[in-house]
């Protein structure tokens, strides 16, 4: 008996120990990137978490066949959470697009398989650390992993490492500013309650100041969102303070309100003083208001539509950019391309499951709220974390979750869950196994299962994301590109949207590409149209993916099967101004002016408070010959006549209009400030309008300027000389 026992204990510790092996990793993610990836900010790390989550499922799953402490109990947290997975499961079969829905891609790696790993986090996590008692040391490794990351911000902000999103945002290894700043407003909150819990003052203070270490560099994450995320926290925490403490508390509460009213309004008073203006930083606090927002107020009232559209089970997740396909307001012309998220979480959970995601997601907090209040804790704990949930809430209303939005959040959630559960009845008398169906049952056909889970759900993306970088690297030899490209498509991955975009690229880049062979150029070309082709039948519903089609097509001189996809697109996207654009340019080179008159005058009509939207009209009234026309507008929107645009040289040169073609020319060498590149293109303008001589002197006007172009210039004028008449 007693040999049992003790086989028993072993097979329970090293079960144990290979589950908070896996848990204790977690928290040092962020610092995971993946440079050998596509996308190695977030495919690295999102990979890593799954396979970490199922190991310790796995291990889990063996815990509680062999220890009761660790089987499953009942909350109301846990009920609304498992609601909430299998709701997301209905929403995501009747989606727009249900294999990207349960999938995701590699930029978000979002999706169903993301969330059922967030819920078997949850579980997990509740279960074994809160049976071990071992939540303050979980959340100490999560803050040893915030350390280092606000470390590696701080070398970011000297200089040291480069910024990876370019300009003076913190991004960390998140490779995403706004992804740090969402992270940070769960550390500061967990550094300042743990700092409360501690009973020894060296790690007390060192808790301080990394909370101050963790303010610092959420202030230079420059998140606008998180901010007020972050106001509204310690407003929420130092009210419930005032609320609880005693009078002691209370005096210490209200000097932080106090504190913090004076800081807002001493900020609000010299917001428009130079100091403050020219900050990178500080500009950005200065300039939030209703007017800066009206981006996100736009696309926040296309969700809506969205939503009325779809109210019980939404468009799925990943589904939001056929909504802002559908519903796109013009006024957004002059914002990014495309949008696949609402930039608010709330609206992100209407748009994904309906009415019913985002009320089981609230009522989630709702449980976590009176779970938190209800349990044996202390008023730090609580207050602190019902603070980190606010602030989540707050910045949620202008941002969209992340991997490590998500964690500390189920992490809260569990611990919520874990304090207030009980145990099924049933689930807890059930006896344990015994060593031998361990060993030749549960351990084998668990570990087989958790071999099949780790293959199918991580590595055919695993590979792909390593042999996409492989595909898209520069290479001398074109074939090398290929054939990353068809292992890529080899390894059945939920990535093949992506890499199809890629593939496409690469295409176009090789056809303009003077050095490529033509049997190269036709070569990638046919097979990225096949490609995609393949894509567009597979998912026929997205504006983008035929918009991208099209561009292919054109590359390849196909012009007619071009403008029948824009045209689908039109249909999926009836406001876009950028595929009417798309549809003159078409017809422009098809030789129809006419067709590129009109739809040049379409995009312009959507919303005529785009100047560049403008020459693109004048360029419509150009091609079909109505040159005063055009002018007529250009000096109604610009003031002159002779505005610097790509469009309207294309169309002074179409209908060989060489006056107003090498005026235009000219105005760009002005408007670039005598940029070597205006100037031989103002003299390759002179060379086809005629005058050899006015081109020359252009070129060697620009050699003089410009000496390192000696070269580009010499070939130019030898190439002239070949031009003059014998």
């Amino acid at each position: 008996m007693s040999l049992i026992l003790y086989t028993k204990n072993i097979m329970t510790k090293i079960t144990r120990w290979v589950v908070l092996g896996a848990l204790f990793i977690i928290p040092f993610l962020p610092l995971f990137v993946a440079n050998s990836f596509f996308f190695p900010f977030i495919t690295g790390k999102n990979f890593a978490f799954r396979i970490l989550v199922e190991i310790a499922l796995a291990g889990w799953v063996l815990l509680t066949l062999i220890d009761a402490r660790y089987r499953p109990r009942f909350s109301w947290t846990f009920v609304l959470f498992s609601a909430l997975v299998v709701w997301m499961a209905i929403a995501d079969a009747f989606a727009v697009n249900p294999a990207k829905a349960f999938w995701s891609n590699f930029e978000r790696m979002d999706g169903f398989v993301t969330l059922i790993h967030y819920f078997a986090f949850f579980v997990v996590a509740g279960s074994v650390l809160s049976a071990d008692k071992l939540w303050r040391k979980w959340w100490l490794a999560f803050l040893g992993g915030s350390l280092l990351v606000c470390l590696y911000s701080i070398f970011q902000v000297m200089g040291v490492y480069a910024i990876h999103q370019g300009g003076v945002r913190v991004d960390a290894t998140f490779g995403n500013a706004e992804y740090l700043a969402a992270y940070l407003l769960f550390a500061i909150a967990i550094s300042l309650w743990q700092a409360f819990e501690s009973k020894r003052k060296w790690l007390r203070y060192g808790l301080f100041a990394l909370t101050a270490l963790e303010l610092l560099v959420l202030y230079f994450t420059a998140t606008r969102g998180a901010i007020i995320g972050l106001v509204g926290a310690a407003v929420l925490g130092a009210a419930l303070w005032m609320f609880e403490a005693g009078k002691r508390g209370r005096t210490y509460a209200a000097v932080t309100l106090a504190a913090l009213v004076i800081l807002i309004g001493g900020f609000f008073l010299v917001r428009h003083t130079p100091w403050v203006e020219q900050n990178p930083t500080l500009g950005r606090f200065a300039s939030i208001s209703l007017s800066d927002g009206q981006t996100r107020f736009t696309i926040w009232h296309m969700a809506y539509e969205g939503f009325l559209q779809r109210p019980i089970v939404g468009w799925g997740q990943e589904g939001f950019n056929y909504v802002f396909n559908k519903y796109y307001q013009p006024s957004l012309y002059a914002q990014e391309s495309w949008f696949d998220r609402a930039h608010d979480i709330f609206l992100d959970w209407l748009i994904a499951g309906g009415a019913p995601a985002l009320l089981l997601f609230l009522a989630l907090f709702v449980s976590s709220v009176i779970a938190l209040y209800r349990n044996n804790v202390s008023r730090s704990e609580r207050i602190i974390l019902l603070s980190a949930l606010a602030a989540y809430l707050f910045q949620g209303l202008f941002v969209f979750d992340n991997l490590f939005s998500y964690v500390p959040l189920a992490a809260i959630f569990a611990i919520a869950h874990a304090g207030s559960s009980r145990p099924f009845t049933r689930l807890q008398n059930m006896k344990s196994i015994s060593e031998l169906s361990f060993e030749t049952i549960a351990l084998p056909v668990t570990g087989v299962a958790l071999l099949l889970v780790l293959w199918f759900v991580n590595v055919p993306g695993v590979r792909a994301a390593r042999d996409l970088i492989t595909a898209i690297t520069p290479s001398p030899d074109i074939n090398t590109n290929i054939n990353g490209f068809k292992q890529s498509y080899a390894d059945h991955s939920f990535g093949n949207q992506e890499i199809t975009e890629q593939l496409v690229t690469f295409a176009e880049s090789v056809v303009r590409n003077q050095t490529a062979t033509v049997v190269d150029k036709q070569t990638v070309l046919t097979y990225a149209m096949q490609q995609m082709q393949a894509q567009v039948t597979k998912v026929p519903n997205d504006a983008r993916l035929r918009l991208e089609y099209a561009l292919g097509l054109r590359a390849g001189g196909d012009f007619a099967d071009a403008l029948t996809e824009i045209h689908l697109a039109e249909q999926l996207s009836p406001n876009k101004q950028s595929i009417y654009l798309e549809e003159g340019i078409e017809s422009l080179q098809s030789g129809n002016p006419q067709g590129a008159h009109d739809a040049f005058n379409k995009a312009y009509m959507l919303d005529t408070s785009f100047k560049d939207l403008a020459a693109y009209a004048a360029a419509g009234d150009i091609v079909i010959k109505d040159v005063a026309g055009g002018k007529a507008l250009l000096q109604k929107v610009y003031g002159t006549t002779i505005v610097d645009q790509d469009i309207l040289l294309l169309a002074y040169f179409q209908i060989k209009d060489y006056p107003d073609f090498i005026a235009t020319w000219r105005q760009r060498v002005v408007d670039q400030n005598n940029s070597v590149d205006a100037e031989f293109g103002l003299a390759a303008a002179l060379a086809n309008a005629g005058d050899l001589a006015g081109s020359r002197a252009e070129i060697q006007a620009a050699i003089s300027q410009h000496p390192e172009a000696t070269s580009q210039g010499t070939a130019m004028l030898n190439q002239l000389q070949q031009m003059a008449p014998k």
